[in-house]
């Protein structure tokens, strides 16, 4: 077996910055025989616009004017708005923009007349709702013109805020976005303005997501879709985002893998990896370990994928210095190409028994026969020129005897094998943990 190419390497800050952009968006439900729909808006096809074509949620970018609208706005106050988004002011500014955003892509408005009910633009005469979304295009002074004219307030209570999400780095243009999620106001159609929006649909979370449909949808757009697809009704729906608290930012990050480029969502294994090895999004850090990629952790650990079935193998030290192979692959394998340096040392982390003995020694003589087996003892350290090797307790193996973990003191990295779970006591913390399989993760707690 040859070993994969090299992935990523932690890199240093990038000093180029992508400025980010305040956003809001507005995800419209309603029931139907069918049960839960949510309104889809498709955006124009356009050049050097990565959304070009997309299956999008009404929205757009907080615009500064925004916070004017806090005079029309009814149920909600820019501080009880900033608590919900945990701002420390201009929360408000994020409800206005979803709601101006859905009246100008939509034609949809969320709005109450003097009678706290929501206007009825099904109502307006002919022309009269058209007149009105081009005057409100023209700018936010327009639009709040519009509602003192009509005596209308900005209906903010009808919004629940839903979820936060920021654009990867890397990408050419990021948003951080506020969504909220409202029920489709009656007596009012969803017009298009025929020009960011080209057309619209109402679906089932489930089916616009179901890739027969066909729909282009971003990764926050499906994995949105997703989430709503659990619920059987709007008003089950708006239950459940009013009473949510402390609502996370979620940031995906672009990884590479079998599949090719893609986001990799804050819930999957791979992203607090990712993180460390690419903070600036080049896109090069892994998604998927295959069988003999070779990683770059740190300047001092190395990880070449287990075959199936077997763990990982790490290589341990630094440049200039001397390198340990914790738990090395059976003969056969090329990890000796992915060496370092001179491997002076192999450790295991399994238990020491006669047989695992006899393993890592019949190892050694066939493929790394200049490298000394070591089994150190808890408490024990291993020092390589540059890095230090302690040697831990993990819990005890089934018979009886205990396994070792190694913690990278400079790095606090903790190679747990078998074990997973980091040893219970030790007096360097720990931050890191390599697991005998998958991928790296930051210790909690």
């Amino acid at each position: 077996m040859n070993a994969k190419p090299q992935a990523a390497a932690p890199a240093p800050p990038s000093s180029v910055l992508r400025p980010i952009r305040t956003a809001a968006s507005l995800i419209l439900l309603r029931d139907s025989d069918r049960g839960m729909e949510v309104l889809l808006l498709r955006r124009a096809e356009k050049a050097d616009d990565q959304n070009s074509g997309a299956s999008v949620f009404p929205g757009g970018v907080v615009d500064t004017h925004d916070r004017s609208l806090h005079l029309m706005c009814k149920g909600l106050d820019d501080g009880a708005a900033s608590t919900r988004l945990g701002l420390p002011d201009g929360g408000l500014d994020y409800y206005a923009a979803a709601v101006r955003e859905c009246f100008e892509e939509a034609g949809i408005l969320f709005a109450s007349d003097s009678e706290d009910r929501l206007v009825e633009l099904d109502r307006l005469p002919d022309g009269r709702l058209e007149a009105m979304r081009h005057a409100a295009e023209q700018g936010t002074d327009a639009l709040l013109a519009m509602c003192e004219a009509q005596g209308w307030l900005l209906a903010m209570d009808r919004l629940a805020y839903f979820s936060h999400w920021l654009t990867p780095p890397g990408m050419p243009r990021r948003f951080d976005t506020r969504f909220f999620i409202a029920r489709m106001p009656p007596a009012q159609d969803v017009k298009p303005d025929g020009r960011e929006i080209v057309a619209h649909s109402w679906l089932k979370p489930a089916e616009a997501v179901d890739p027969a449909r066909g729909l282009k949808l971003m990764n926050v757009t499906r994995r949105t879709l997703e989430q709503l697809a659990a619920f059987d009704s709007a008003e089950h729906c708006m239950a459940h985002a009013r009473a949510l608290s402390g609502i996370p930012l979620n940031m995906p990050r672009l990884a590479d893998g079998p599949a090719g480029r893609r986001a990799v969502n804050i819930d999957e294994a791979a992203y607090e990896e990712i993180g460390r090895l690419d903070p600036d999004g080049r896109g090069d850090a892994r998604y998927a370990l295959e069988a003999g990629l070779v990683t770059q952790l740190s300047a001092r650990i190395r990880r070449v994928a287990g075959e199936a079935g077997l763990p990982h193998s790490y290589f341990v030290g630094s440049d200039g210095g001397q390198w340990a192979l914790i738990d090395p692959a059976p003969p056969g394998s090329a990890q000796s190409e992915a060496a370092p340096g001179r491997v002076r040392w192999l450790l295991s982390t399994a238990a020491r028994t006669e047989e695992a003995a006899a393993a890592l020694e019949q190892l050694r003589s066939s493929a790394w026969p200049d490298a000394t087996v070591l089994w150190p003892e808890p408490g024990e350290t291993l020092d390589m020129g540059g890095s230090t090797l302690h040697a831990l307790h993990s819990r005890p193996a089934d018979n009886g005897s205990a396994a070792r973990q190694f913690l990278l003191a400079e790095e606090r990295f903790l190679f747990t094998g078998t074990a997973g779970m980091p040893a219970a006591h030790t007096s360097i913390e720990v931050e890191w943990i390599a697991p005998a399989s998958g991928f790296i993760f930051r210790r909690i707690g």
